[in-house]
């Protein structure tokens, strides 16, 4: 056919699940991150909340710890630091060992300047840490890379 490249990726959006949505605007934004382009984080990042909004609606119940710690990520890298603190505070509410909260939460102190509260959140991580990936998670296996990275 005759349809543009541009339209044609245009269309496959339209065929994508809102998780498939979140996902991939979740892999950009990650790696924009990355590659240090504040200016294109700053631009897809709320494209990639909405996403996950959309997702969680359409799959009608609260989001897991894993969904939570994927939104808290980009409000880390986007500098939003009342949203990732907010999502490890609900992971660490209903799982307060919850590895993938405690790093969140941590560096949502970081990026607030509370180095007490990084420090603490720290600590409990590495406290908690063997007894927590011996409960093999999915969501530990998913996220090994920022686990193994720490902080």
């Amino acid at each position: 056919g005759g349809a543009e490249p541009g339209a044609m990726a245009a269309s496959d959006i339209s065929n994508l699940s809102p998780t498939e949505i979140a996902d991939r605007l979740f892999d950009r934004v990650m790696r924009l991150s990355q590659e240090g382009k504040t200016d294109s984080v700053a631009f897809f990042a709320p494209m990639a909340a909405q996403a996950y909004q959309m997702m969680e609606q359409a799959q009608g119940h609260p989001f897991d710890a894993d969904q939570r710690f994927d939104v808290g990520r980009i409000g880390v890298v986007a500098g939003a630091r009342q949203v990732a603190k907010a999502e490890a505070d609900t992971i660490l509410r209903q799982q307060p060992d919850h590895l993938l909260g405690l790093l969140l939460a941590a560096q949502a102190a970081k990026l607030g300047g509370n180095t007490a509260a990084m420090a603490a959140y720290k600590a409990a991580f590495a406290r908690v840490k063997a007894r927590e990936l011996a409960k093999n998670l999915p969501e530990y296996t998913r996220h090994k890379a920022e686990i193994e990275a720490g902080f």
